[in-house]
C-alpha cells in the first residue's frame, strides 16, 4: 500500500447482519439465506450487506472433546477417574429418542425446520435487544448453540473463555457465520448428537450421557420421558434447575419442557400428567464421579502414578501441558497396582500402626523380574487433617507429594556381599571382627580416589564369633566385619553395584555418598520403593527391572494404544552372584540370624535388618523369589528424634530394632501376599561361591598335634600350630580344638592350616571307673590222696644238695 492510500472503511457488522436478516424474511428467502454461506448472497441480499459479510469467519475449527480419564488396576479395575469435565461422548443411537424431541422442543422446536439460524427469533431478540441498549434475549438455535460450545471447548486460557462467552453482538455475529458454515458440513443429527456431548448439565456432568448415570443410574439410551425432560430443561440454567440442591426449581422447569412437548404433540396430554408426577429424581440413584487422586481409594498410588504420566514430554512439553492433556484426552491407564497384595499390605499397616502415631510405617512390594509395583502402603492417610499427610513416605522428592526418604542402615551390607561375591570371595571368608574397631585414618578406595577420616571407631550393635564368616556376620549384622570387607573390596565396586540397582539419594537424586561408613547405610536417603525394586534383582537372580508403574495407555475413543516405557529389564549381576546374595541372606532368616522370628512358611525367604544412627529409622527388607519388599518404621517429622521416644501402634517404641519394629509389618504383608501362591525355593549357588577354590579338610578335633599334622601334610596341606593362648574347648586338653580355615570351610590347595589347641576347659572330666573289690572263694581243703602241688611245678620238688 502506498503512504497515500487510504484503507477502505469496514462496514458496520452489526447493521450489515441487521438488514441482511431483514431482507431475507421480507424476500421469503428465509431458509435458502440462511442456509448458505454468506459467500453466496450475491443477487439475494444488498451490495453493502455482501461487501460487509465477507469480513466475518468462516470455516469452525472443533477441538477435542474433554474426556476423562481412568486409572485402572492391573486387572482392569477404575482405581480414580481425572477429568476438567465429566464426559463421556456417544452417538446418537445411544441416546434415547424422547430425549432428542425434549431437547429440540424446548431449546429449537423449529430445528429441523430452519437453516443455521432462526432468523425470525433472532430478529425478534435483536430488535428487543437494540430497544433495551443491551443483550437480553437469545434466540439462539441448536446449532448456535453448538457452535458457543464448541468455542468454549477450544478455550484453553481465561482470556480464551471469557471472549467465547462475552455477552457482545461482536460474538453472536461470529456465532451466525459459524454457524451457517456448520450447517453446510453438518447434517442435523450430526449436529445434535454434537451438541448433546458438549452441553453442560450441571454438578461437574458434560455430554448426555454422564448426567445421565449421574442423576439417573441409567445410561443415555435408557432415559425415561420425565427424566429426559428433566435433563432437557437444565441446559438453560445448569445451577438454577439443580435438581440436588433445587428440586422445586428442577421439577417446575422439567414440568414446562414436558408441557411444550405437548403442545408441539410430541406426548399426549395423558404421558404429560403422568410424567408431572414422577419425582424429578431419586437421591439414591444419585452417582457422583469422584474426580482426581483425593478421591481415590488409593491416594498416594494415584499421585505417583500421575507424577510418572506428566515426566512424559509425549502429553506435553511442561507438566502443566502433561497434566491437562492428561485430563482430558480420554485415556484408560492401566497400572501395576494389585489390589489382593495392597490389601495385605495395608492390613499389615493396620496391624502394626495406628493414624494417630508419631512415627510412620511404610511398605513397597515389587514383583521380581518385572519391576511391577504391586503395593504401596503408608500408616498416615491422606488428607491435611490432624495425622493425615500429603507426603507419600515410599517414593522419592522428585515430585510434589514425594517424601524423599530415610537412611537405610544396615540394609546397605546386602550390596557390599554382592560386591565380594563378585570379586571372589567366597561366604565362608573369616575377618577378625571385635566389637569396637578403629577405623581413623585408614584408607577406602573410591572411584575418585582414596578417602580416610581421622577419628572413626565404629562397633557392633550384636555380639557375634570372634572371627565370623561372611554368612556370620550377616545373620549378626556384624559392622566391624563388612567395614572390613568393604575396606579390603573397596568402596568403587560396591556403589557402582548399588548405583546398577537403581540405588541414589532420593532426596537429591544424586549418587550416594562413598564414605568409610558406606555399608551400614550412611549414604543419602533411600525409599521403600527404591530398596524394595533394588532387592527384588536379587530374587530375579541379577535382572535388574526398573520400577514400572504404568503397564498401558489406551485412547478410550479411538482404542489407539499409546507408547509407554513398558519393562526394562537387563542383568546387572550373574546368576551366580545373585544367589550368592540370596544364600547368605536366607541364613539371616534362620535360627540365629537377626531375621529368624520373621520366617513362616515354606517359602525360601531372605531379608535384612537395617537401623540408622541416633535410631531415627529402622528398617526390614526381604523377598522371596516371587515378591520383594521393604518396610520402613521412622521419625518423619523435624527435628527427627530417637524412635525409642515416639509412639507406634498407640504405645511407645522403647526399644527400636530392625527385625523387632520394622520386621513385623514385613513379615505381616508378605505372609498376606504370598498366602495362596506356589511355594519357592532359592538357587542353591555353586560350592565355589559358597566356598571358594577349596579342598576339603578332614575332621580333626580331639586329635593330637602330631596326629593332626601329618594327616594334613599327607594332603598336601602345610601346618603351623597357633602361636596364642589355648583356647576354651570341649576338646581334650592339649589337643586340636579346631583349625583356620574352619574344617567346613575348607581351605585352598596347599595352603597354610593352623592348628588351634584346646586348654580342656570345656572337656568333660573321665570317668573312672568304680574300684570293685575281689571276690575270695571260701577256702577248701584238698582231699589227702591229692598233692598241694603238681610235678612240674619246681616248688613241688625243692633243690638238693649234694
Amino acid at each position: 500500500m502506498h503512504r497515500g492510500e487510504r484503507r477502505a472503511k469496514r462496514p458496520n457488522v452489526v447493521m450489515s447482519v441487521f438488514v441482511f436478516l431483514l431482507v431475507s424474511v421480507l424476500a421469503g428467502a428465509l431458509f435458502a439465506g440462511l442456509a448458505l454461506p454468506f459467500a453466496g448472497l450475491v443477487g439475494v441480499t444488498t451490495a453493502t450487506a455482501h461487501d460487509t459479510v465477507q469480513y466475518l469467519p468462516q470455516d469452525l475449527k472443533t477441538a477435542p472433546l474433554a474426556e476423562k480419564t481412568i486409572i485402572q488396576d492391573a486387572d482392569g479395575k477404575t482405581i480414580a477417574t481425572l477429568y476438567q469435565q465429566n464426559r463421556t461422548p456417544v452417538t446418537l443411537k445411544q441416546i434415547s429418542p424422547v430425549m432428542l424431541k425434549a431437547i429440540v422442543a424446548i431449546e429449537d422446536d423449529r430445528f429441523y425446520e430452519h437453516g443455521a439460524i432462526d432468523a425470525k427469533g433472532t430478529l425478534r431478540a435483536m430488535l428487543r435487544n437494540q430497544s433495551s441498549g443491551g443483550v437480553q434475549q437469545g434466540g439462539s438455535s441448536i446449532t448456535q448453540q453448538y457452535v458457543k460450545l464448541n468455542l468454549i471447548n477450544k478455550a484453553r486460557t481465561p482470556e480464551e473463555v471469557k471472549e467465547a462467552t462475552a455477552e457482545t453482538y461482536e460474538r453472536k455475529i461470529a456465532e451466525l457465520r459459524y454457524a451457517i458454515a456448520v450447517e453446510k458440513e453438518l447434517s442435523k443429527s450430526q449436529i445434535l448428537n454434537g451438541y448433546l456431548n458438549l452441553a453442560f448439565f450441571g454438578d461437574r456432568s458434560y455430554g448426555v450421557e454422564a448426567a445421565s448415570m449421574h442423576y439417573f443410574g441409567v445410561h443415555a439410551a435408557k432415559l425415561n420421558l420425565p427424566q429426559a425432560a428433566m435433563l432437557a430443561g437444565l441446559v438453560k440454567n445448569p445451577t438454577g434447575y439443580d435438581p440436588i440442591d433445587q428440586p422445586a426449581r428442577a421439577k417446575a422447569r422439567r414440568d414446562v419442557v414436558l408441557r411444550r412437548m405437548q403442545e408441539l404433540n410430541i406426548i399426549t396430554a395423558k404421558e404429560s400428567a403422568a410424567a408431572i408426577k414422577t419425582p424429578v429424581i431419586d437421591p439414591a440413584k444419585v452417582r457422583v464421579a469422584p474426580s482426581g487422586c483425593a478421591n481415590s481409594k488409593y491416594p498416594f498410588f494415584c499421585e505417583y502414578v500421575v507424577s510418572k504420566l506428566k515426566e512424559n514430554t509425549a502429553f506435553g512439553k511442561t507438566p502443566e501441558e502433561a497434566e491437562n492433556y492428561i485430563e482430558t484426552a480420554g485415556l484408560v491407564i492401566k497400572t501395576s497396582l494389585d489390589q489382593r497384595i495392597q490389601a495385605a499390605a495395608q492390613t499389615s499397616i493396620n496391624a502394626h500402626s495406628k493414624a494417630g502415631d508419631q512415627a510412620v510405617a511404610a511398605i513397597t512390594m515389587v514383583e521380581p523380574g518385572t519391576g511391577l509395583v504391586k503395593a504401596m502402603a503408608q500408616s498416615r492417610q491422606y488428607g491435611s487433617k490432624k495425622g493425615q499427610t500429603a507426603y507419600n513416605y515410599n517414593v522419592e522428592k522428585s515430585y510434589a507429594g514425594g517424601f524423599g526418604g530415610f537412611q537405610n542402615g544396615s540394609t546397605m551390607k546386602a550390596f557390599t556381599i554382592a560386591a565380594a561375591i563378585g570379586k571372589g570371595v567366597p561366604t565362608t571368608y573369616r575377618i577378625n571382627s571385635p566389637q569396637t574397631i578403629s577405623l581413623g585414618g585408614k584408607e577406602f578406595s573410591t572411584c575418585s580416589g582414596p578417602i580416610s577420616v581421622d577419628s572413626y571407631n565404629p562397633k557392633n550393635s550384636t555380639k557375634t564369633i570372634a572371627d565370623p564368616s561372611m554368612v556370620d556376620a550377616a545373620r549378626a549384622s556384624t559392622n566391624t566385619y563388612f567395614l572390613q570387607l568393604s575396606q579390603q573390596i573397596g568402596l568403587c565396586p560396591i556403589a557402582t553395584i548399588a548405583s546398577k540397582l537403581g540405588m541414589y539419594d532420593a532426596q537429591t537424586m544424586k549418587p550416594l555418598v562413598q564414605v568409610p561408613s558406606f555399608t551400614l547405610g550412611s549414604v543419602g536417603s533411600i525409599t521403600p520403593l527404591m530398596l524394595s525394586n533394588a532387592y527384588a534383582t536379587f530374587a530375579a537372580r541379577g535382572m535388574y527391572c526398573n520400577p514400572q508403574i504404568v503397564t498401558s495407555i489406551t485412547i478410550i475413543k479411538t482404542k489407539k494404544a499409546l507408547p509407554t516405557p513398558g519393562p526394562n529389564c537387563h542383568r546387572v549381576l550373574s546368576p551366580g552372584v545373585a544367589d550368592g546374595v540370596s544364600y547368605v541372606l536366607h541364613q539371616v532368616m534362620l535360627s540365629g540370624g537377626t531375621g529368624a522370628k520373621l520366617n513362616f512358611g515354606k517359602n525360601d525367604l531372605a531379608g535384612k535388618t537395617g537401623t540408622i544412627q541416633n535410631n531415627f529409622a529402622v528398617w526390614f527388607a526381604g523377598y522371596s523369589s516371587q515378591l520383594a519388599s521393604a518396610a520402613v518404621v521412622a521419625d518423619a517429622d523435624p527435628k527427627y528424634e530417637d524412635l525409642a521416644r515416639l509412639t507406634l501402634n498407640g504405645k511407645k517404641i522403647g526399644d527400636a530394632s530392625g527385625s523387632g519394629t520394622a520386621g513385623p509389618v514385613w513379615e505381616t504383608a508378605m505372609q498376606g501376599a504370598l498366602q495362596g501362591l506356589p511355594t519357592t525355593k532359592f538357587t542353591k549357588p555353586s560350592d565355589l561361591i559358597i566356598r571358594g577354590n577349596v579342598k576339603d579338610l578332614p575332621y580333626l578335633k580331639g586329635m593330637t598335634p602330631a596326629e593332626a599334622g601329618a594327616k594334613l601334610l599327607s594332603m598336601g596341606f602345610k601346618v603351623v600350630m597357633s602361636h596364642g593362648d589355648r583356647v576354651d574347648s570341649d576338646a581334650p586338653a592339649g589337643t586340636v580344638a579346631w583349625t583356620t580355615p574352619r574344617q567346613e570351610d575348607g581351605a585352598p590347595a596347599g595352603s597354610i592350616v593352623t592348628l588351634i589347641i584346646s586348654n580342656g576347659s570345656k572337656a568333660q572330666p573321665p570317668v573312672t571307673p568304680p574300684v570293685i573289690p575281689p571276690v575270695i572263694p571260701p577256702t577248701i581243703k584238698p582231699p589227702p590222696n591229692i598233692p598241694t602241688c603238681m610235678p612240674w611245678d619246681p616248688k613241688c620238688h625243692p633243690r638238693r644238695g649234694g
